[in-house]
Formats: C-alpha cells, structure tokens, sequence
C-alpha cells in the first residue's frame, strides 16, 4: 500500500533501510556540534566526524528521519519563502547513510527501488542528473536501474554537494519528478522549469574533504543521500506545493484567521500568510532544541517575517543562541 501521510513516508522510508541492515538512528539536535554551519541544515551533518574519519561510527549504515533548517550560510533558503512552490526553512529529509561500506551501486539501486516500488511514483516521469564527469554513475542509473538514456542528464555545480565552504563534498545524483506540462516547460531538469521537475532525493557520494588550501580524498567513499520529505508529500497527495500539504495546510489556514487576511487576496499577502506559517512551524522546532532570542553568542540575522517578507531592509534583525 502506497503511504499517503507524513508519518506512513517516514516509517515505510526507515523500515526500508533497517530491512535492508540500515541502523535507525533518531534525529538529532537542530543546534549541531560543528562549528562551520548555523544550524543542522542536512541529514549528514551530525555525522561529519564518521565521514572525515575523525571518529568511528558503531554502525556502518544508517538511516534517519532528520530535523533541519536552512537560514543562514551557505545553505539559505530565507529569500525564497512563500515565493516558490518547493522551500522551506525547516524541513524534515529522510536520508541513508554508508560509511565506507557501499557506494554508488546500492545507493543508486535502493534509491530507485523505494522511488518506484515503496512510493509507487511511475519510472516515466522520473528523471535523473548526475555530475558531468561522473561516468559511472550515469552507467548505473541505465543498467542497472533501467532509467533511460533520454532522462539522464549532466549537469555541472549542481551536481556538485559540499556541507559548508569545508568539510565533506562529492558529486551527486538528484532524482527529479516531472509534474507535467501545465507547471513549466519541457526538456527536463537541465532546460525545464524547475515547478515542472521537483527534485526531492540528492544521493551524495562523499569522496571529499575541502579544506582551504583545497580537496583532500576521505579516509574512505561513504554515501549521504537526503530526501526532501516536505516535497515527496506534494507529489503523494497531489498538491501543487509544500504550503499545500496537510503538514502545512492548516497553519497557513491559522495564519489567515489571525490576520483577517484570506489566501488569494494578492500575490503580496499569500507571500505573507505562507511566510507566517512557515516561520511559526520554524521557530516552534529551534525552541525545542533550545534556540531563544538573545544578542549574544551565535547569531542569525532577518528571521523575522517584516524582513522575510518585505525584504532585507524592511524590519528589525532577530538573533537566536543556542541555550543548553
């Protein structure tokens, strides 16, 4: 049976990988331990030590349902709240882990097995980017997955993940659903729309460690791939954005009624109500890891929604510290 709710994806995703000799491991703090990232803003960032061999991880795969949120850095998603149809500052990615155990063959497999078989979404609307020099994972995808030469596509930077400026990197494979014809034009990722083609699953083959003088290889290859959990409900229940989901749905409804604003009255103020709920869903989760206002310690700049929504100069600045 295809999993329609937030909480089915999030169990039949874990039982998948545990089935598959995935340890599952809980979520862990949106506050993380390493010092070059604001906030958790993937599901490897509680791992960066296993990855750089730095320590040595009890499990040699895992799987998680992983808390995040981007709003600052490299990874900053503020500027594109309520604006597009696919971001979040605070996000949920389901993601499984090797660490110098399998590589790409099994990543890839796996990826597409709970695609097309646990998620039930149809192989002919998949598509697929991989690194422009990354020959075998483009052979993969067509041999062993069977994906179309056609809807495989190179691409350069973008398929190219790092954490931060430093830490873990390595090309990546994104797989991308195509919504039709009515969201965007055709071509695929590489030339279409991007409300057409929704990526939601970035497999990352860590191989990398950048540093500031440049890339060092990893003690060994490991797998970090994210699956945006937010996006594949968009695709399960049929709605043209995560605003729309039932994970959303009802706090941009609370965000109407305490305003007196409906959804629709302009462009403006739909911006405005999605922003609302998306910061209020956002900042219930960082409170719960302990993340208060203050102007102390470490900081992040325009949280507020006067300035998400109207721009960088249109409110006060809000800071959060992490409070253990």
């Amino acid at each position: 049976m295809t999993p329609k709710t937030a909480q089915e994806i999030r169990s039949a995703f874990t039982s998948f990988f545990s089935e598959r000799g995935h340890a599952v491991l809980p979520s862990a703090s949106l506050i993380p331990r390493d010092p070059t990232v604001l906030f958790t803003v993937a599901g490897m960032v509680p791992f960066k030590p296993y990855f750089l061999g730095e320590e040595t991880s009890p499990h040699p795969r895992a799987v998680t349902v992983q808390k995040c949120v981007r709003a600052g850095g490299k990874h900053n998603d503020l500027d594109e709240i309520g604006r597009t149809r696919r971001h979040l500052t605070f996000f949920e990615m389901l993601g499984n882990f090797s660490f110098g155990d399998y590589f790409k063959a099994e990543a890839i497999d796996w990826a597409w097995e709970f695609t097309t078989e646990g998620l039930g979404f149809d192989p002919d609307r998949l598509w697929v980017t991989v690194h422009h020099r990354d020959d075998e994972a483009a052979e993969i995808w067509r041999e062993a997955a069977g994906v179309s030469p056609q809807r495989i596509q190179r691409m350069g930077e973008d398929n190219y993940w790092r954490m931060a400026e430093t830490g873990p990197c390595g090309p990546c494979s994104e797989i991308f659903f195509d919504k039709g014809p009515e969201f965007g034009p055709d071509g695929g990722p590489a030339h279409g729309g991007e409300d057409r083609y929704l990526e939601f699953w970035n497999l990352v083959f860590m191989q990398f460690d950048q540093r500031p003088e440049g890339q060092v290889p990893l003690p060994e290859p490991s797998i970090d791939t994210g699956a945006g959990l937010e996006r594949i409900l968009t695709l399960i229940q049929g709605v043209e954005s995560v605003f729309d989901i039932d994970e959303m749905v009802q706090l941009v409804g609370e965000a109407s009624s305490v305003t007196g604003v409906k959804l629709g009255a302009s462009p403006h103020s739909d911006v405005t109500l999605r922003s609302l709920a998306e910061h209020a869903r956002t900042t219930a989760f960082l409170i719960s890891d302990w993340v208060f206002t203050s102007n102390e310690d470490r900081r992040i700049g325009a949280m507020c929604c006067a300035a998400s929504c109207a721009g960088p100069s249109a409110g006060p600045i809000c800071w959060a510290s992490p409070r253990r």
